[in-house]
């Protein structure tokens, strides 16, 4: 089962403020726990949302929108993949997550599993998928 925690972004990740060496330490003593512990997929932060853009769909029409976007509070500021045997093994692993700003600071991270191709009824589009994971290997 694959998780990813989500990093909400806040008013200073969305800044650009980079974070305390001993917050960069925290982070790095825990994912090197999930890479020894064998489930550490991938992490990193993401740039501010002013670096970035949205693509819009209406009406058959697809409209770039250039960044920043608001609410913060409804933007990422970085992930962590993890796959682990279960929702509770996961949940274990997401209670241990540093603080993302810091100890005294406000912060959220949230926990959302992936789609595995098992979860979806068989069929070609679905052989197609799997064509495709199979080639990334």
């Amino acid at each position: 089962m694959r998780f990813m925690i989500l990093v909400k972004a806040t008013s200073a990740s969305e800044a650009g403020e980079m974070q305390e060496p001993s917050l960069m330490a925290a982070m790095a003593a825990y994912h090197e726990e999930l890479a020894k512990a064998g489930v550490l997929l991938d992490a990193t932060g993401l740039q501010p949302s002013s670096k970035g853009w949205r693509i819009r769909y209406s009406g058959g029409k697809r409209t770039v929108v250039d960044g920043p976007f608001a609410p913060t509070t409804e933007l990422i500021a970085g992930y962590t993949l993890i796959e682990v045997r279960s929702r509770e093994e996961a949940m274990e692993w997401a209670r241990r997550f540093p603080a993302p700003f810091g100890e005294q600071a406000d912060g959220e991270i949230e926990v959302r599993q992936l789609f595995e191709l098992d979860d979806f009824e068989p069929g070609p589009e679905l052989e197609r998928f799997r064509n495709l994971e199979a080639s990334r290997r």
